[in-house]
């Protein structure tokens, strides 16, 4: 078994300059750290977990729990999800399990069941909702984590999101600079800090422009192409005023406003404008859609390496501001939008 002292032996290096370089402390130059990392990969290195937690009293493994099993529209993206982290804890030489929850069981319990075990490093959390219980817990018992998404303004952990204020404020500003007055919203599910973060931009670009907030054009539901076709059917179904445009939450949302623009006599965008949040995911793109919609664009499988990068330097030591980022988003016009 190749041993650190065999690293350092190939390059003339070291074990010191070994072991800093396949943590990636930030003292390391980039030249040593690439050298470093390739003779692992020649020599077929592999860290040694009983000797890292005896000399730092850490396991070198962190997890994730997952409270269900994914639904067949989830599937895909979850098995990308996992490879993406599993990938990016790999390259920090760490091991990445995943935690199946029972569906009875209490979150809170089973993190606290594995937080006792003592193997786990680290948690990766996504899909914060407002006032995270996970995230209490996590913090109360210093227990270190990375979120996908953000929760607070100031907030004193691992990070990495993009700004879904912005993401709220452009694709609304999108329709009402084309002239768009009665705008309606299907967003994600209530609760959840990315929803109530772009309901945030969709509210202040409609007051900058002096609209009226309508709370039946702002519709929640899980982002899936069922949640666009229900609630676009229920919008121009009912009495009161109809929208001239639409902000869809994602393209699944998108692909089922389609649907029920369609079934009730309507098309895009000779009558109804459509802008949506583009994640690039696999099953679903803007233009597979009847018309390529516009609107803003951040692949979410971007997110997978920077969540791995961002625990793994916080668990070996680096300053919080280096590892708490929100990522860009371009904004992509394409065929879906007309003037009002």
């Amino acid at each position: 078994m190749t041993t650190l002292r065999d690293i350092s032996r190939h390059l003339g290096l070291s074990v010191t300059q070994v072991s800093r370089a396949l943590n990636n402390h930030e003292d390391v130059s980039e030249e040593t750290r690439k050298r470093v990392q390739e003779a692992a990969k020649e020599l077929n290195y592999q860290p040694n977990m009983m000797a890292r937690r005896l000399v730092t009293g850490r396991s070198g493994i962190v997890g994730f729990v997952q409270p269900r099993m994914p639904g067949p529209e989830e599937s895909v993206f979850f098995m990308h999800f996992l490879a993406g982290l599993s990938a990016g804890f790999s390259q920090h030489g760490r091991q990445f399990v995943l935690h199946m929850a029972d569906r009875e069981d209490d979150p809170l319990d089973v993190y606290a069941r594995l937080v006792g075990t003592r193997s786990i490093d680290g948690f990766v959390i996504t899909e914060p909702v407002m006032d995270d219980p996970r995230i209490a817990y996590l913090r109360e018992n210093n227990v270190p984590f990375v979120l996908h998404g953000q929760t607070m303004d100031q907030p004193d952990f691992p990070f990495f999101d993009i700004d879904n204020v912005a993401v709220g404020y452009d694709l609304t500003k999108h329709l009402i600079d084309h002239g768009h007055r009665d705008i309606a919203f299907i967003n994600g599910i209530e609760g959840s800090s990315y929803v109530h973060r772009r309901e945030v931009g969709y509210r202040r670009a409609l007051e900058e422009a002096g609209l009226p907030y309508r709370k039946p054009f702002d519709l929640r539901g899980p982002m899936s192409e069922n949640t666009g076709l229900l609630e676009t059917v229920r919008m121009f179904q009912s009495e009161g005023p109809k929208p001239t445009a639409i902000v869809a939450g994602n393209m699944r949302i998108a692909k089922g406003i389609f649907t029920a623009l369609d079934a009730v006599g309507l098309s895009v965008p000779n009558d109804i404008s459509l802008v949506a949040h583009d994640d690039l995911l696999p099953d679903v793109m803007p233009h597979k859609l009847p018309v390529a919609v516009s609107g803003t664009t951040s692949p979410i499988a971007e997110s997978w390496g920077p969540l791995a990068d961002h625990l793994s330097r916080f668990l070996d030591g680096a300053p919080l501001q280096d590892v708490q980022k929100i990522a860009p988003h371009t904004f992509i016009k394409r065929g879906s939008v007309r003037p009002a």
